[in-house]
């Protein structure tokens, strides 16, 4: 049987296939365990991964909007802190995306081939990969915090508030990019449950630790802004520990074992050369929100705190998006190695059409209730005029924005990180920034000329890259 004829049996199967009631599917999301997402209904293959991964972004997110929510009691240059050092975070977060790309493609590729054992090598490098990153990282926070604060734009008395809070959440960056690593191994091989689990356990410790770390309830000691921190890194390490229990188990699709935890140059080599435009690209798109915070922070900590909260929520409401695209990268991924290109790409239209439906359904409500929403997290009129403005503005892209990240994991789940890399040098650094600049200092449109150049980047972003899928080359990449 050809592959186009195997392909034409498959869709009439699904076609024909009973399907499961929404609430079974929903009950064999969470639950998990071993599926074949290269055969059988695309529909139920894309929710069995979209929901624990809508979840596990939604944790995720859940981390800054827990922080914000409880340090926006310390007053508003707390507030700043938070969002300067997170700024800086992003370049942490894109390293450990980037990598992710690598680790997710290269077991989804794997596990489409059948190649269990060559998966679970694959898994036991990146361990050593994270441990790595995570030690220059950790030297950096230990001894430059107080500098990068204060490059970020922060004067004196900032820089002296939060130079505990920045100390401790780069000095602790190996339990952020653990939890990025490891559930990239989970989702690379399909079992999305367990990523979504660890960080419900990380999430649950750092709300109840946020409080009680940062005023001193009961028996616990004040720490302020310091015990956020604390918090953060604490519940983190437990989510770690969750996910480590998993890789070593014996009833996980990835199983590592001692002959898999020896160094493999020729492994981390490839993931290292399959990761590089994966870290270029996110480098890229992050040293730009890097950009604009700085741009906005010259407008006062009001600005950056409006700013600030605007983001946090934003990309609170739109990463169960996020869980979406990463279902697309998986399923591209095995699809690919198990030679259905046609599969793939009709994986990766379907999927985009929910995520864009999904995406306009959250700016109906960013549109209408801006100030209500960001009420929430502040009462000061100037932060709240600031968010607000960031809100409706950035939201108007939100159709764009939908389509661009699932396109953005198409490729990477392919192994081609070299295309969105490109992209996002054109979109970002040649469009956004000068754009950002030009709207806010030249044409005096202030913050609301910077959050105007994020939507235009989107529109750019989407079109450009609906025009390379089209072309259909990501479906020849090897990995």
């Amino acid at each position: 049987m050809t592959t186009e004829q195997q392909n034409l049996t498959e869709e009439n199967q699904e076609q024909t296939t009973v399907r499961p009631s929404i609430g079974t599917l929903f009950k064999m999301a969470l639950k998990g365990g071993h599926q074949d997402y290269t055969k059988g209904s695309i529909g139920i293959a894309a929710f069995l991964l979209a929901v624990p991964m809508v979840l596990e972004m939604l944790m995720e997110s859940i981390f800054a909007i827990t922080d914000i929510f409880f340090v926006s009691g310390l007053g508003a240059q707390a507030v700043a802190v938070v969002g300067l050092t997170e700024a800086v975070l992003t370049l942490l977060y894109a390293v450990a995306i980037g990598l992710s790309m690598a680790v997710t493609a290269t077991i989804a590729r794997r596990y489409g081939e059948k190649a269990t054992d060559k998966a679970n090598a694959v898994a036991g490098q990146t361990l050593w990969i994270g441990m790595f990153v995570a030690l220059g990282v950790g030297f950096i926070g230990l001894n430059f915090a107080e500098d990068i604060l204060r490059l970020m734009g922060g004067d004196d008395a900032l820089v002296a508030a939060g130079k505990g809070y920045t100390t401790i959440m780069l000095t602790g960056s190996i339990t952020i990019l653990y939890l990025f690593l490891m559930n990239a191994i989970f989702r690379g091989a399909g079992d999305a449950s367990v990523a979504m689990r660890s960080l419900w356990l990380a999430n649950g410790i750092n709300i109840v630790l946020d409080p009680l770390l940062i005023y001193g309830v009961g028996p616990f000691p004040e720490m302020g802004l310091t015990g956020a921190a604390v918090a953060t890194t604490i519940g983190r390490g437990v989510g770690v520990l969750y996910q480590l229990n998993h890789l070593f188990g014996i009833a996980g699709r990835i199983q590592i074992g001692i002959k898999h935890l020896w160094l493999r140059l020729d492994i981390i080599k490839n993931l290292l050369s399959l990761s590089f435009f994966g870290v270029v690209q996110f480098i890229i798109a992050t040293a730009s929100w890097i950009a604009l915070v700085r741009i906005v922070s010259t407008y006062g900590s009001d600005a950056t705190a409006g700013y600030t909260i605007a983001i946090r929520i934003f990309m609170f409401v739109i990463l169960p998006a996020w869980g979406l695209s990463n279902a697309v990268a998986t399923l591209v991924g095995q699809n690919l190695g198990a030679q259905k290109p046609d599969r793939a790409e009709k994986s990766v239209r379907r999927i985009a059409k929910y995520n864009i439906y999904y995406m306009l359904s959250v700016a109906v409500i960013l549109l209408l209730f801006p100030s209500q929403i960001i009420g929430l997290f502040t009462q000061d009129p100037n932060v709240i005029a600031y968010g607000v403005d960031c809100l409706q503005l950035i939201s108007l892209g939100n159709g764009f924005f939908a389509l661009g990240m699932i396109l953005v994991q198409a490729f990477n789940g392919a192994g081609d990180t070299i295309t969105p890399t490109k992209v996002n040098f054109l979109c970002y650094w040649l469009i956004q920034i000068p754009l950002a600049y030009s709207l806010a200092k030249l044409l005096m449109f202030g913050p609301s000329g910077v959050f105007i150049s994020v939507t235009l980047a989107q529109a750019v972003f989407a079109l450009v890259g609906w025009h390379l899928f089209k072309k259909g080359q990501w479906k020849l990449k090897m990995v």
